[in-house]
Formats: C-alpha cells, structure tokens, sequence
C-alpha cells in the first residue's frame, strides 16, 4: 500500500491493520538465556564454580563477538548444594521463570539421574549440553549429554593397561552413590573380562571424605593397585591417610579428580606417581585450539574459579553454542531436534558426536604425576 492510498484510510482503521501486523509478525527472542543448576556451595562447590566459570568464559566472548545470530546470551547459575531433590526442585524453577534454550554443567551422577527420573527434560524439551558424569545413567538418558567418555570407558581401558602390565590384585575405593556403583559395576566387570582379581571393595558416604575404613581395609589386602572411583576431597583424603599408614600399592584416579587441587594439597613429593585418567583434553595441550583459546581468555579473565576443571565447562559451552548456530529454528525445541537427531563437531580438537542415547566421545588417555609434580603422559 502507498502512503497516498494509507493517507486515505480512517485512522482507527490504520491502528487495527498496525496491531494486525504485530500479531503476525514472528516473535523475536531479545537473548538467549541458558541456565546451569550446580552446586556453589557444600563439598562438591568446587567442581560447580569450576565449570560455571569455564562456561562463562566462552559465552562471554561469544557475546563480545556479537552473540549467537545477533542475540546475546544471559547466563543464569542456581545453586543446589549438590543435593538431588534441589537440583529437580530449582531446574523445574529455572524453566519456569527464565524460559532457557538449554541448560548447562549440572553437576553429579545422583542429581542427573534424579532429572532424569522426575523427566522434566524430557517433558519441557530442554536439553543440557555438558552435564558433568560419566555415569552409563546419564549417558543414556533423554536430554541429557555429556561431553566426555563414560565411567565404564574409562574403567574398561584401565583394567586392559593394567593386564598389560601383569598387575593383577586390584581394588576399588568407591564413593557409594551412583557414581561410585557404575564404576565399580565397570570393574567387576572389566576384572573379569581381562583376569583380574578383585581383592577389596570399600565404599565411603557420597559428599563426605570418610575414608577411614577404606583405607584400613586397602592397607590389610595389600592390592598392586588401588581404584578411587572418587571425588576430589576424598582421593585426597584417602591418599593422605593410606601413605600415612604404610600402604604402598598404585594409585590410579578418575578423570572427576581434579589433579591440580590434589598436587596443591599433598605436595609434589606425596602426589608423585599418582596416576588418572583423562577424558579430556588437559589446559596443557598446546597443540589443540580448545586449549589455546581457553588459555588465552583466562589470561584476562581474572576469576579465580577458573581451574583444571574449567575446561570441561568450557568446552561444554563451546559445543552448546555450535549447537545453538546448527539448530534448525531458534529456541529449546530447536536445540533438542538438532542434538536427538544427530550432530558432530569439533570444538577445536575435541571431537564429539551427540545422538539419542549415547556417549558423544570416547577419547580416555592416562596421566602421572611426576618428579615435581609434572605432568607425564
């Protein structure tokens, strides 16, 4: 219509066809807000600063390039304590109130797997990119992916390297939750397979560093090697007071330990020889993009969660947003199609490939603690 002939047109018929064209008119979304329920405070608060602050640092340069499709994103963190029931309770808040595109880093194999059983992703087509276990649960649950390799991986190559090398008296400190019972479900079973014995199994409280007994009974049936199907706090605990009682045996870790805050905590002379897993790439590895880039930006970042551990939320991140770029319309339902149908991607050397129901990766590699505390692949 020309502006002569709209001239022509009474006016309350003009405002009738301007409010006509904003009811038509698709509606634009002002920011894209992605949401992480993760524990900030109790025993497990630094792993959930940790990723929530590797997390940031990649959303906040994307947003310094401009966003996603011209659209910022907001970034809202909740904090749960690690306690299951709250991360239901606050992930059904968090959707109501801030309509998220996807959620990010909730940290915790019960916590997951209590999402998983209320089915609030599954219900409200949320997904969450980066939800830190390794648990076979969570690997397999609708909504839900992880950006590593699973416990059970990482179990299955450690018992190989372990008959390779004729060490065969294992046993396993577990922390008693569904963490600890995947992983200790993988050895029982990877013992078998590969002709190891399990001469112990010592369960501790989840969210405590109760490892008295454990480390009673490890230094009684003296193992060639212990398995600290562990967290942080209580690998350390565990490695403080099983040396102090005169146990000798290899210790191996999990990828979950952060094996920067356990070199800090017991000194490069009593942290020597311990050995762990890597299901990611390590914020030494030069060689890779994903490294470079998150070196790089934590150089200016002056935030002091930013740890080891950071690179996990970052990488989470750096994958969410890909998918955010990649999905076929904007919005929760649109990231959801994208990551259940089928989607691969390098996050700059850190290949990973989402589909319903399976692990994106299963790169799992090993690392020492050597003389001065160095790294030794």
């Amino acid at each position: 219509m020309t502006l002569a002939l709209l001239r022509r047109v009474p006016l309350h018929a003009r405002r009738l066809l301007a409010a006509l064209c904003l009811v038509a008119a698709p509606a634009v979304q002002a920011e894209i807000v992605i949401g992480q329920v993760a524990p900030f405070s109790g025993p497990q608060a630094v792993t959930g600063r940790a990723i929530r602050a590797g997390a940031k640092l990649w959303l906040d340069d994307v947003n310094a390039r401009g966003g996603v499709r011209g659209q910022r994103i907001r970034f809202v963190s909740v904090d749960d304590a690690q306690k299951p029931e709250e991360t239901v309770r606050l992930v059904k808040a968090l959707i109501e109130k801030e309509a998220p595109t996807a959620l990010i880093g909730t940290v915790g194999t019960s916590n997951l797997e209590a999402l998983k059983q209320d089915g609030i992703l599954e219900k409200t087509r949320v997904s969450m990119v980066g939800a830190i276990s390794g648990a076979t649960s969570v690997a397999s649950a609708r909504g839900m992916y992880p950006v590593k390799a699973t416990y059970r991986e990482e179990v299955e190559r450690l018992f190989t390297q372990l008959a390779e090398m004729g060490r065969k008296r294992v046993a396993v400190v577990y922390q008693d939750d569904g963490l600890g019972r995947d992983a200790l479900a993988g050895a029982e079973a990877s013992a078998k397979a590969h002709g190891l014995t399990l001469v112990a199994k010592a369960g501790y409280a989840r969210n405590t560093v109760e490892v008295g007994k454990a480390v009673d009974e490890m230094v009684r049936q003296s193992p060639d090697v212990v398995f600290l199907a562990a967290t942080t706090a209580a690998a350390i605990e565990f490695t403080s007071r099983y040396q102090a009682a005169g146990g000798h045996a290899g210790l191996y870790g999990m990828s979950i330990i952060d094996v920067q805050a356990l070199l800090k905590k017991l000194g490069p002379d009593k942290a020597r020889g311990f050995a762990f897993s890597l299901v990611l790439p390590t914020d030494d590895r030069l060689d890779r993009e994903v490294v470079r880039d998150y070196q790089r930006l934590r150089q200016n970042a002056n935030d002091p969660d930013l740890s080891s551990r950071s690179l996990e939320g970052f990488i989470a991140a750096r994958a969410l947003v890909k998918a955010l770029e990649r999905a076929p319309r904007p919005g929760p339902a649109g990231v959801t199609e994208l990551l259940e149908r089928g989607f691969e991607t390098d996050v700059g050397g850190h290949r990973l490939t989402f589909g319903q129901g399976q692990a994106p990766s299963r790169y799992v590699d090993f690392a020492v603690l050597g003389i001065g505390g160095r790294l030794v692949r």
